[in-house]
């Protein structure tokens, strides 16, 4: 299997954030100079974990999520196209940036929001700055149907709630694990559930497991009430809506196959929210959010 191209990290200097922002490129395998062709572009949150090159023993030891050869390898069965991956690092602004429309600043749509809140300026660092550099640089197709966006936890609510705020841009969102909690379920119970309009041109992916380190469900029962609520406004499941949930964590068994090392078994029997387990899970959604031309 051809391997992705890791291009190295780059520091994006953002006049929106007044600061910069770490950000890590893989090309896919037939990514070559002097070729025409084109390719859609993902753009990852939490992007310091989820390379390869982030290597084994990182997040707390659950390691990466491995997107570069996961994508790569669906690539190359016939069962995703290929795509540029941007990787966006975090910050200690996490929370904040990550978390959505806020209840004391967005707009009954989710788009507006005071152009102090951090997580409005994330987004316009996102589509104003950093889309822009990436158009420019590599060879992308730059229209929403081949941009995506997608996350877990809180970056998967933060990818959920960008794509709804900007369907312009990114007609592709994917939420693993997504943390609806936040800010007294604000996504959901006034953003989502107030919508009276039609739905959007985004293609979403959800799923959670049922378990997590907290004693909950990973999610599960606020990722159901979201899904039902896109359901109700318009979205379609297996045409432009994919919400699947993990139902069974790993025994040890199965957990020897997978390389994780034996000092994380007891938690992953009994957590499901974590790169190791988003990192088995990112290929059904990309599968879905790119199938292979014609695919879907």
């Amino acid at each position: 299997m051809s391997e992705a191209t890791l291009v190295a990290e780059r520091q994006v200097e953002s006049r929106i954030l007044n600061s910069s922002r770490t950000v890590r490129i893989a090309l896919p395998p037939s990514y070559t100079p002097g070729e025409a062709s084109r390719f859609p572009v993902l753009y990852l949150q939490d992007g310091q974990n989820v390379f390869s090159t982030a290597g084994p023993h990182s997040c707390f030891g659950w390691g990466s999520w491995q997107v570069d050869r996961s994508a790569a390898r669906l690539a190359a069965a016939g069962r995703a196209r290929e795509v540029i991956l941007v990787a966006v690092d975090n910050t200690p602004q996490r929370y904040v940036e990550y978390r959505g429309p806020s209840s004391s600043t967005a707009s009954p749509d989710g788009a507006g929001g005071s152009a102090r809140d951090p997580h409005v300026r994330y987004r316009r660092f996102l589509i104003e700055e950093l889309k822009p550099i990436i158009d420019r640089e590599f060879r992308t197709c730059p229209g929403p149907a081949h941009t995506g966006i997608l996350g877990s936890s809180m970056g998967g609510l933060c990818s959920l709630a960008i794509a709804w705020e900007h369907p312009e841009v990114f007609g592709l969102a994917g939420c693993l694990s997504g943390a609806f909690q936040v800010d007294r379920m604000h996504f959901l119970r006034n953003t989502l559930a107030r919508h009276r309009g039609p739905s959007k041109p985004v293609r979403i992916y959800l799923d959670s497991g049922v378990v997590d380190y907290t004693g909950g469900d990973d999610g599960c029962s606020n990722t159901r009430r979201v899904t039902a609520e896109l359901r109700r406004i318009g979205w379609r499941e297996g045409v432009d809506l994919c919400h699947w949930v993990d139902e069974h964590p790993l025994g040890p068994s199965q957990l020897g196959e997978t390389g994780l090392p034996e000092g994380k078994w007891h938690e992953a029997e009994r957590s499901q929210h974590n790169e190791f387990y988003w990192r088995l899970r990112f290929p059904r959604a990309l599968e879905f959010l790119l199938p292979p031309a014609g695919g879907g």
